[in-house]
């Protein structure tokens, strides 16, 4: 009765948004942070895996200004790069942003110009003009790709447009003996702070009613980490139990993230009671790298501070399809590599 309340509710909901499935895909490739003013050879290298769709998961570019005529030079300095059209030739684009391709570092709700930066960022990404980002505030959106009696359904968050400002450490106290490094930031302690935005959850319930096999779930700033002190959910605790709470109240099978934002490579995986693990690939570093990998309890693979795209693959022609998570780096070596059935990412 519930899967078929569900099947009617998608239904209606292509009726009424005049959107239908495209083809079943099987080959997600992604990464993020890549700065427009260097060479990125590694979108290259995604050209040989020959990916259904490249996901861009933010700092596409490094745009961190509030002149929007730099931003959009900057987008154009992206554009002009033949590796970027080669790989936009081969395969099809889509993206959500970051902060610094939002507009300003670790910038959140309270950045003047988001909303230029939104029709800059449309623009660029070339967004149908019957899209629903046009319409709403932010840029999320879903993708729906059905076949051979199976449904993939990507989703994009938007991380930036909603969000609460940071707490942030000040003098001293930014030294923490657990951590061999400088910390930024603190947890929200309350619940009366935002990452995503009421109007984006109750969005984000909708999608994950609509019935599908395997969820990927594109998230600018890491899902699954623990605790280090920069940018991530760990700093919203309370939204990101609502997620996990949100996933068993949908009971929305096959969940599964991708990150991006921290200049390295990692798989980490969050288990709850009640509910199935929760992976996160984490992929970033298009040009960008990082010296150190920060402290992370929930990390299984990785990690990989060269710079590297993801992918992940799944073999739809077995009665359990198999999912496999990849990160492949600079010189087209496999670096991570784990993989799972789709049966692990459901409910009992």
């Amino acid at each position: 009765m519930r899967f078929l309340y569900l099947t009617v509710f998608w239904l209606l909901s292509i009726c009424v948004l005049g959107q239908s499935p495209a083809p079943l895909i099987s080959r997600i490739a992604f990464g993020s942070c890549g700065h427009q003013d260097r060479p990125q050879p590694i979108l290259d290298t995604v050209v040989l895996y020959r990916p259904d769709v490249f996901v861009f998961l933010g700092d596409n570019i490094y745009g961190d200004t509030k002149d929007m005529r730099v931003l959009r030079e900057k987008y154009a300095k992206l554009g002009a790069k033949p590796e970027f059209q080669r790989l936009k030739k081969a395969t099809r684009l889509l993206a959500t942003w970051d902060d610094h391709d939002y507009g300003w570092n670790d910038a959140g709700r309270h950045y003047p110009f988001k909303r230029e930066s939104k029709e800059i960022f449309l623009e660029f990404w070339e967004e149908p003009a019957d899209s629903p980002r046009h319409q709403r505030e932010g840029i999320y959106t879903s993708y729906l790709f059905e076949g051979q009696g199976r449904r993939l359904q990507l989703i994009l968050l938007d991380t930036r447009t909603f969000r609460d400002n940071l707490r942030k450490y000040k003098g001293e106290i930014r030294r923490d003996k657990r951590y061999f490094y400088s910390l930024d930031y603190y947890p929200h302690e309350t619940s009366d702070a935002t990452l995503l935005g009421e109007a984006q959850w109750r969005w984000l319930e909708d999608e994950l009613l609509t019935p599908a096999d395997l969820r990927i779930i594109a998230s600018s700033t890491q899902f699954g980490i623990t605790f280090n002190g920069y940018e991530a959910w760990a700093n919203f605790p309370h939204e990101r139990q609502r997620m996990l709470t949100l996933i068993r109240k949908t009971r929305a099978s096959g969940v599964l993230f991708i990150s991006g934002d921290v200049h390295y490579g990692e798989i980490s995986v969050l288990r709850e009671e009640g509910l199935y693990p929760i992976y996160d690939v984490t992929a970033s570093g298009i040009t960008s790298t990082w010296h150190f990998a920060t402290p992370n309890e929930n990390r299984i693979e990785g990690p990989v501070m060269d710079n590297h795209f993801g992918l992940i693959t799944v073999d739809w022609e077995r009665s359990d399809p198999l999912i496999r998570m990849e990160i492949i780096d600079i010189r087209n070596n496999q670096r991570v590599e784990y993989s799972l059935p789709l049966s692990a990412t459901s409910f009992p």
